[in-house]
């Protein structure tokens, strides 16, 4: 007979209980699948947009991962955020990304280590080296922080090592890894996307020509159908995405001005990269070269959609750099690298997914821009200058021999200078109660947009490469050959597209944060007695004394009084 009283009993049916628990549970999360994430920053979450990407694919992904291999500890954080942010990508995929680590540095010898380095370079993963300190030497090597995505027989190098590289290499690694989902997940978008955006290339103002936005047009290009559209023949620009308008140097006439207004009423997005002045390097060598403004005919458009762009240039004492004659050495000229105010590095952005955890960029006779009463419209400063600038109003003397002059900080103090900014919200037309400008045969006029956006940029070359003097071929758009250093202008131009053309899309996952919780080492340094007392020492104490008091309470237990 069956004692429900039994001990025993209860045991077993205590385990029973939890094994079908546990089964119950089991079974109900094959149904019922979640996640929980609770970091104060939700750094483990994934955004609603690449959700949406993940979950649509109709085939597998597989990403190499190249950061593999005898790392430090910085990149080997890196690693160890890339593996999360993958998992996470296959979970929410239903298991259709695949990913792997492989190290360049296994490939057996010399040779076939350095022609694959040279295979990943060419595919878009750019090496990194890294100085180490081992045993007391000095230690070199290469590393690959990138993936190479593929998909249905396409594939796309990306490099995950990206930030502001003004910061400290802690920053950095911190900035890549905010990075990581957008990087990854736009990598994925670009070769699983079918119905792709189209940009327009605006032409018939002196624009720059097809060589001079060569770099800019190719990485559009990867995303983008692209075309050249040339608003002063009767050409339809209403079925554009985006329209793209790059340092025109002549006027429009009334009926352009009057296309692109409509344009705008019609929900379609501008990207203005426009020069307010007419400066140019090849006449800055002469002592009377003075920079007059472009006579565009677009400051009331600009003004009616909420900002001006002032006929004045802004100098800079963060600048580029730019090689002049300081002298002779045995009957040679003597080169010297100064910082030339007129090139101003923009290394301040606001915190918004277009500059956010971007390197410097370089700008080159850009102008300050205000803004002015436009009802319904939000003006958000995405760019400026450093706290040390100023402005200098037309017309402005731009001469290279100023740079053998000692430039005085005191007059660098108008700073910062917003030099563009992003208009959001319902524009009125220009030619709201007024008369449209003949030449047009039929339209259909609208004085109140729907909900767009433009951006408008104080500088036109930040858009134009640099053409190779040797090759007459086009540089890397933000390369500059006096420092060999790429800029991030590329970046920066293609977040402004995506900005534009993508709603909701996946640039707002440039806006994850993952927060640095530092030690504080004073504190350490201060306390680093006590805590190693408390951490080896307490734990015996309070151990012994445990087995003090089970021994009392036993031994009081099972005495015969």
């Amino acid at each position: 007979m069956v004692s429900w009283k039994s001990r025993k009993l209860g045991d077993l049916l205590m385990v029973a209980n939890a094994l079908a628990l546990a089964w119950v549970v089991n079974l109900a999360s094959q149904y019922y699948f979640f996640r929980l994430d609770l970091t104060e920053e939700k750094r483990y979450s994934i955004k609603a947009p690449t959700q949406d990407l993940l979950e649509s694919l109709d085939d597998d992904v597989f990403i190499e991962v190249f950061l593999a291999g005898d790392l430090n500890a910085g990149f080997k954080r890196l690693q160890k955020a890339i593996e999360e942010t993958l998992t996470e990508f296959r979970i929410t995929s239903n298991n259709k990304v695949h990913f792997a680590f492989t190290d360049p540095a296994t490939a057996m010898g010399e040779k076939a280590q350095r022609e694959f380095m040279n295979e990943l370079v060419s595919k878009g993963v750019n090496p990194t080296n890294v100085i180490d300190t081992k045993s007391g030497q000095r230690v070199e090597k290469l590393v690959f922080p990138g993936v190479v995505v593929s998909y249905g027989g396409f594939e796309k190098g990306v490099t995950l090592l990206k930030g502001n590289r003004a910061l400290t290499s802690d920053q950095i690694l911190n900035q890549s890894i905010e990075g990581l989902e957008y990087e990854l997940a736009n990598a994925i978008s670009q070769l699983t996307t079918l119905d792709r955006k189209r940009v327009g290339l605006v032409l018939g103002h002196g624009e720059l020509d097809s060589l001079e936005i060569a770099s800019f047009n190719n990485a559009l290009l990867d995303q983008y159908d692209v075309f050249k559209v040339d608003i002063t023949r009767k050409q339809d620009i209403g079925d554009y995405d985006l329209i793209v308008v790059s340092k025109p140097t002549k006027a429009f006439s009334e009926v352009d001005k009057l296309k692109l207004d409509q344009y705008v009423m019609g929900g379609g997005k501008l990207l203005l990269l426009l020069d307010r002045m007419d400066a140019i390097m090849d006449s800055a060598s002469r002592e009377d070269y003075l920079a007059f403004p472009y006579q565009l005919n677009l400051d009331d458009l600009l003004f009616k959609y909420g900002v001006r762009i002032n006929p004045d240039l802004v100098q800079d004492l963060l600048s580029a750099r730019y090689p002049i004659v300081t002298g002779q050495v045995g009957g040679k000229p003597q080169m010297t690298q100064l910082e030339w105010p007129f090139f101003p590095l923009i290394n301040q952005y606001t915190d918004h997914p277009v500059g956010r955890n971007l390197d410097a960029a370089i700008l080159r006779f850009v102008s300050s821009i205000d803004t002015v009463k436009a009802v319904g419209v939000k003006k958000t400063p995405l760019m400026f200058t450093s706290p040390a600038s100023r402005k200098l109003g037309a017309p402005v003397q731009v001469s290279v021999n100023d740079l053998r002059q000692q430039l005085d900080p005191v007059r660098f103090q108008s700073g910062p200078i917003p030099v563009a900014y992003l208009l959001e919200g319902h524009f009125t037309s220009l030619y709201k109660d007024r008369f449209l400008p003949e030449g047009l045969d039929s339209i259909q006029f609208v004085d109140q947009s729907v909900d767009t956006k433009i951006i408008v940029v104080a500088d036109g070359d930040i858009v134009r490469n640099d053409i190779n003097p040797r090759t007459r071929q086009p540089q890397q758009l933000g390369f500059d050959a006096v420092s060999s250093y790429t800029f991030a202008n590329q970046d920066l131009l293609l977040n402004m597209v995506s900005f534009l053309v993508e709603e909701n899309g996946l640039i707002t996952t440039r806006n994850k944060e993952v927060k640095i919780r530092p030690l504080n080492k004073t504190k350490i340094a201060e306390e680093r007695a006590y805590w190693q007392v408390v951490n080896l020492v307490v734990p015996v104490v309070l151990l012994v004394l445990y087995g003090l008091v089970r021994a009392y309470l036993r031994k009081r237990k099972y005495t015969l009084h």
